[in-house]
């Protein structure tokens, strides 16, 4: 069977087995894409190729952020609240569209920022000044670390955990974190204060650790810090507010999501630091999310309210859904 190597990735319903040394995965997670609607408390989960809304699970007040397990079949759900802080995650099953768990976070509260990694969920604790992490498998936070800053929002990772970083929108700084033991033994850790423009709050870390970019709310800017020399070594003029920045998975063009002025979204050679498109929606672009290969951009838009799916190639909107009022925070799985 000599072209048997080259179908194994397909997805197929059965059991898991092993054939001639391959290891076949059956009754993987079909793709999912999950989106938030913060005026209505609940998140949309979307069929990516039809993009058609499946299913719809109450939340906490105010759901901003949200992530799904590699496997796509949870959802993570960071409910930061309205006037009252929120203090709680929602734990979503997207199988059967429901919250399974929601975890009570008290006294930690306004939870906002949250990346999923080999089970560990980080999360910012903005009132608190604080990121911490809960224990997908214990059910229990088991870290927390004190910022130090003011109003920590959003936070970003590498994928081996010993690198993240956030941005501090009340300090003008960017606060870098390094546990050289990873996952295992996050303390003791290195902390390092990025003094950056005026009220970061767009946030992500390269793939390769090496490099910080914020999106400057008042400057109109996405700065560009150094994560080994600590340094801020560019700052990129995206002409309005980065509300997200985002790397493609392979880390090698950056996407800026534009609150002002609204309706663009902003492609940037990461090396080079060049736009390279600008891409005009119907809307304001808010949250952002990638298919595996970084061709395909999942956006959230305001006014009018919908999830639109971008190739990022062609700069064509090639889908669209509407999923409730207001979305904002998306992620996405098996694309």
């Amino acid at each position: 069977m000599k072209g048997f190597g080259n179908i194994v990735g397909i997805i197929v319903v059965g059991i898991m087995f092993v054939f001639k040394g391959y290891v076949i995965v059956i009754g993987q997670a079909r793709p999912v894409l999950v989106a938030l609607n913060k005026a209505e408390a609940n998140m949309a989960i979307i069929d990516p190729g039809t993009m058609k809304v499946t299913g719809k699970v109450p939340v906490g007040e105010g759901p901003h952020e949200v992530v799904l397990s590699a496997d796509g079949k949870t959802a993570y759900v960071a409910n930061y609240g309205n006037r009252t802080p929120g203090n709680s995650i929602s734990i979503i099953d997207i199988a059967t569209a429901k919250e399974v768990r929601r975890v009570e976070l008290a006294p930690l509260i306004r939870p906002h920022g949250i990346q999923l990694i080999g089970g560990k969920l980080y999360f910012t604790a903005e009132a608190n000044r604080m990121i911490a992490r809960y224990d997908t498998a214990s059910n229990k936070i088991d870290w927390m670390m004190g910022v130090g800053q003011n109003v920590p929002h959003m936070v970003a990772g590498t994928a081996d955990q010993k690198k993240f970083a956030t941005a501090n929108i009340g300090s003008d700084s960017v606060t870098i974190f390094e546990f050289p033991s990873g996952a295992s033994n996050p303390g003791p850790s290195k902390i390092t204060h990025v003094a950056v423009g005026k009220q970061p709050e767009a946030i992500d870390i390269s793939p390769d650790g090496k490099e910080v970019w914020t999106g400057l709310n008042v400057d109109g800017m996405v700065e560009v810090v150094d994560a080994v020399t600590y340094k801020s070594v560019a700052k990129i003029d995206t002409k309005g507010r980065p509300y997200r920045v985002r790397f493609t998975p392979d880390g090698k063009t950056v996407v800026c999501t534009m609150l002002l002025p609204g309706g663009d979204v902003v492609v940037i050679d990461a090396a080079t630091r060049k736009e390279t498109k600008r891409i005009k929606l119907e809307g304001t672009p808010m949250g952002i999310a990638f298919s595996a290969d970084g061709k395909t951009a999942f956006v959230t838009v305001v006014e009018p309210d919908a999830v639109l799916r971008i190739g990022l190639d062609s700069g064509e909107v090639t889908g669209r859904v509407e999923t409730g009022i207001g979305p904002d925070g998306i992620a996405v799985a098996g694309t």
